[in-house]
Formats: C-alpha cells, structure tokens, sequence
C-alpha cells in the first residue's frame, strides 16, 4: 500500500485509488506507485476488472510542476522514463480499465485516463492537455493516445492550444465514453466494471491486446494477430461454457468462470 495509490478491491474489481490531495498531482512518487499497483493487478487471479478512480474533487490535476520545475535534462529523462512504465503498465493490463473522471483531468492526469479502455467524466469536468502553456509538450503518451481516439486533426487542436474540455464536448470527440452529473461517475464505472468482470475474462482480454496491439501495425498483421488470439480461446473453460450455453439456453445466458 503506497501513500498516494491504493489498490481497494470489490468483487472482482479492483478500485485503484489515487489520494494526493489536494487535487492529486503526479510526482515521481505517484509514478512508482502506479506501478507498484499495477503489477499487483496484473498478477493477481482475482481481479477481473479494474476502475481508476482519484475522488469527487480531482482525478489527477496534472504533474507536480514544483518538482518539475528545477529538474534539468538528465532528471527529466528519468521522470519521463518512470512515468511512461507506470502509464503503459496500466494501459497494458489485460483486465478492462475503467476511469472514473470528477474534477480536473489535466496533463499526466488527461494522459493517465487515457490509459484507460473506457472513461466515465463529469459533466462539468476539466480534461486535457496544457502542457503548451507551460512550454512544453504532453510526456506520458498524450501526443500519441489522444489521435487515436480523437483523430489528428482533433488532437492537434487540444494540444496545440492547450484546450481542456468538458464532459459532454468530450464524449461528442470520442475521447469519454459517457457524461453523467459528478454524483454518478463512480458508481455507473463501477457498474460497467462489474459487467466486464461477469465476462469471459480470457476472451476480454484477448479482444483487448487484439485492438491495442493491432492499431500499431498493418492491417494483415492485425488479421494474424487477432486469428491466433482467437484460436487460443478454444483452450479456455468460458469457451466451453459460452458455446454449450449457447446451443441449450440461447445468448446472453452464459455464466462465465474467468477460466
């Protein structure tokens, strides 16, 4: 348990907490906490679903500019380097990755949330990519995750001007999967956790590393990749269970085992 990032498990959802307050800015220690927890999560047999979650005030505000501020290049290469395992540590989870985005969003905290599969925000929520204002450019995947979700063009335009958005501009750009009153963001992300985590979780996370891993290459080198995750499903209990429910009760019926 670490002092900004806890792991709190629900079920078969594990809640990974950030608790920096006031608004929980990412310093270099959040970072080795984050990936403290995630590789908790990844080798856990329990967990079959994951929210990220920071409190009703803030998801993550951004980077401690304090510490960053006197770091010169040899420093930043490190933080940058501490950052990057932590963020794709989470993003690489096989579990589906649901954020629960109140408050600010802003810079590591916008780049956090798009680690994530799915991101749930406040209406009134503050989410992008300033770091243009500070004269820099997003360090934790924002250049490189937001077009993929968002477009170039689209992307260009938020970090070239340092634009935040709301909740419902950004479920209109494709970068929130749904808008809801601040009240409601953890418990409909909990809901849809719960609803992954009663998946097969073998063919989840299949699907996921499908789409992940394919977005980086060919499409042919996709279509290989997705037949061979495909197969190995046939080894699977929840295969079993989900095609001879299948054939008795129907769809949809199947209960699956996370085996």
């Amino acid at each position: 348990m670490g002092d900004f990032v806890r792991l709190e498990m629900r079920g078969a959802v594990g809640v990974i907490r950030l608790d920096r307050p006031p608004v929980n800015a990412v310093n270099i220690q959040v970072h080795h906490e984050l990936l403290a927890v995630a590789q908790q999560v990844a080798e856990s047999g329990t967990i079959r679903a994951v929210v990220l979650y920071g409190g009703e005030r803030s998801f993550a505000a951004g980077a401690d500019i304090k510490e960053l501020a006197t770091c010169g290049p040899g420093e930043i290469t490190a933080f940058g380097r501490t950052l990057n395992h932590a963020i794709s540590a989470i993003a690489r989870l096989g579990q589906p990755v649901v954020a629960a985005v109140n408050g600010y969003a802003l810079g590591l905290g916008c780049e956090l949330a798009l680690a994530a599969d799915f991101r749930i925000v406040a209406d009134d929520v503050r989410i992008g990519l300033p770091e243009i204002t500070l004269g820099v450019i997003p360090g934790g995947g924002g250049t490189q995750r937001l077009p993929r979700l968002v477009g170039v063009s689209k992307a260009k335009e938020l970090i070239f001007f340092g634009r935040p958005v709301d909740g419902p501009e950004a479920v209109r750009i494709g970068l929130a999967t749904r808008s809801l009153p601040s009240g409601a963001v953890l418990p409909a992300a909990m809901e849809l956790a719960e609803r992954l985590a009663s998946g097969p979780t073998a063919a989840l996370a299949a699907a996921k590393r499908a789409i992940d891993d394919g977005m980086d290459g060919s499409i042919s080198a996709g279509l290989d990749l997705e037949a061979r995750r495909f197969a190995e499903l046939f080894a699977t209990d929840d295969q079993t269970i989900g095609m001879t429910s299948f054939l008795k009760d129907g769809p949809g019926k199947a209960t699956f085992t996370g085996r």
